[in-house]
């Protein structure tokens, strides 16, 4: 297939495109490469494929309306998979312009290339962060997610609703996958690991908010992707059975639809997350121990029995091996 994968210079979506290119797949990748974060470590991501020859790179931004429209008309991808976002949850506070050009307006560029361009099928990346207030678990798609904490999980939510008015309206077949604390090499240095161990390997003590006392369905990068990967092969279709008097926010009667979640079953406390960092360090961490920040929610826990159910996904990887070979890349990677 040819496959459209914006914000393959990205955590996520480097691994998706080098897993389709290793299957055969042709990857048009599309990449602003925001100094969010380091471009050096995105730049390196794409050097892992960019002279690949069933690969093409873009670089502009979603919010660029014309630059989208040139990608689609030039390219004509026969799926897409949209996991290109303006990351990091606390970020949006400082910076809430970003987030909604980025995440809303970008997206809906994405949906009209779809629209225009007769695609087959849209994956596009959701998060946990949407079940925000919601304390039931495991989090499941069949409940409500209305109550978000962060502009980050407000406009990822936006993007589920969003897909589905194009779905029902112009058919495109669409699916969202709520992806929960994905980790694993080649990860956003921003995130909990990458700060953690360089702190522990630099000697300086590693803020560990809510004591370390919350739990996370920490993910595996591999596991998510081959998630990515399969729901791409199996577009949604129309829920048969859903009942407009009780509305299943999983999926749809009138569109081609379907949201689900992507992560481990098997949550696992932060503190048990961090000790078995210090094993594969081989030091101690110098812990700060703080409150819970604002925004975040206490625990998540995700039900990923419908993913199963449709593509036959299941993580595979535990946190001691998937933490171990996180903390392998780091040390090859900062050598």
């Amino acid at each position: 297939m040819k496959v459209l994968v914006t914000g393959t210079a990205g955590f996520i979506g480097s691994h998706v495109a080098l897993k389709l290119l290793e299957r055969g797949d042709e990857v048009i990748g599309f990449d602003n490469l925001s100094d969010y974060y380091d471009v050096n470590l995105k730049k390196a991501r794409l050097a892992r494929f960019m002279e690949h020859p069933g690969y093409t790179h873009v670089q502009a931004d979603l919010a660029d309306r014309a630059a989208v429209e040139d990608v689609f008309a030039t390219y004509k991808p026969q799926r897409v998979i949209n996991l290109a976002a303006q990351a990091g949850v606390r970020y949006a506070a400082q910076n809430p312009h970003v987030y909604v050009s980025s995440n809303v307006t970008g997206f809906l560029h994405i949906l009209e290339g779809c629209r225009h361009h007769d695609v087959e099928h849209l994956v596009f990346a959701s998060t946990s962060s949407v079940y925000g207030a919601n304390t039931a678990m495991p989090f499941s798609e069949r409940r409500s997610a209305e109550h978000p904490l962060t502009l980050y999980a407000a406009s990822k939510k936006a993007n589920e609703q969003m897909a589905h008015s194009y779905a029902h309206l112009y058919g495109i077949p669409s699916t969202g996958l709520r992806f929960f604390t994905v980790y694993g090499p080649w990860g956003r240095p921003d995130m909990a690991l990458f700060l953690f161990t360089r702190a522990i390997l630099e000697g300086r003590p590693i803020q560990v908010f809510n004591h370390g006392q919350h739990k996370r369905s920490f993910t595996y990068i591999d596991d998510i992707v081959e998630g990515v990967v399969r729901t791409l092969d199996r577009p949604p279709a129309r829920d048969a059975e859903w009942d407009a008097k009780a509305p299943d926010p999983a999926s749809s009667g009138v569109a081609p639809y379907r949201l689900y979640n992507i992560g481990n079953e098997q949550p696992v406390e932060l503190l048990k997350y961090i000790e078995v960092l210090e094993q594969c360090l081989g030091r101690k961490a110098q812990m700060q121990m703080l409150p819970l920040q604002a925004g975040d929610v206490p625990d998540t826990e995700a039900d990923v029995s419908e993913l199963i159910e449709a593509v036959g996904y299941r993580p595979e990887v535990s946190v001691e091996t998937g933490v171990a070979r996180f903390v392998d890349w780091y040390q090859q990677y900062h050598r």
